[in-house]
């Protein structure tokens, strides 16, 4: 006698294969309508292991922070007294008290010019007999414009410009000089002070520069303070240029 109960589908039996679960989008196997099993927490382990497996980049900043350009280092070294030459620009002029030293020694000439000329007036006037005054009065007009004028003149026609990589001097009456000497062909400074400049608190700055033309140009009539700054800006310039 034949079972004619129902017999069991092969299918029914047969385990739901993995494309099945991909189709439906579900790990569990089951119709997208029913409700998915609710997410179990993260056990301890699993902490540990994100602690232990740090991501690799991190996430961009929001509000990025934009550390400021730093000046440049001669802009920084630059000291007061340096500024931009300009051959047509407005000269610094020298120490008053240079122009005091320059009449001191026209003083001392027009003495000597004075005692030439009483001199040579009294040997004219005991064997030619010339007049009294005859010369004494032109060498005392002479003498009165070397002290007055001459000082005034020279210390008005002198003057110099320093900037952050060159001295320029300027000095001439008659026969004008104006020099330009770069900081990169400077070899040596002097600071120089003879007993009566000492005396009037100015100094004398001597650059000896490469080469056999102006191989030293000399800057008379600076304060001293003046030209011991100067001397120490020029050698920070050649210092930072030879690094």
């Amino acid at each position: 006698m034949s079972d004619n109960g129902p017999k069991d589908s092969p299918l029914q039996d047969k385990p739901q294969s993995n494309s099945a679960r991909n189709l439906f989008g579900h790990k569990g196997g089951g119709t997208p309508w029913e409700e998915p099993a609710p997410l179990s927490e993260p056990s301890k382990s699993d902490d540990d292991t994100l602690e232990s497996h740090p991501t690799s980049s991190a996430p961009y900043p929001r509000d990025a922070q934009y550390t400021p350009r730093p000046e440049p280092m001669e802009e920084q070294s630059q000291s007061s007294i340096l500024a931009e030459v300009d051959d047509d620009g407005e000269l610094t002029n020298l120490h008053p008290n240079y122009k005091l030293l320059m009449r001191v020694g026209a003083v001392i000439w027009a003495l000597v010019l004075m005692v030439v000329a009483a001199s040579v007036e009294a040997v004219l006037r005991s064997e030619v007999g010339l007049p009294m005054g005859v010369i004494m009065i032109p060498a005392l007009l002479i003498a009165l414009f070397i002290v007055i004028r001459i000082p005034a003149a020279r210390y008005g026609a002198r003057g110099f410009q320093i900037s952050c990589d060159r001295l320029r001097v300027v000095r001439g009456i008659m026969w004008h000089s104006d020099t330009v000497v770069p900081f990169g062909r400077v070899q040596h400074i002097d600071v120089d002070q003879g007993p009566i400049e000492r005396a009037f608190n100015i100094a004398t700055l001597t650059l000896h520069t490469a080469g056999s033309h102006n191989a030293s140009v000399r800057l008379p009539g600076l304060g001293h303070e003046l030209a011991v700054e100067m001397r120490e800006e020029i050698r920070a310039h050649i210092k930072r240029e030879s690094m």
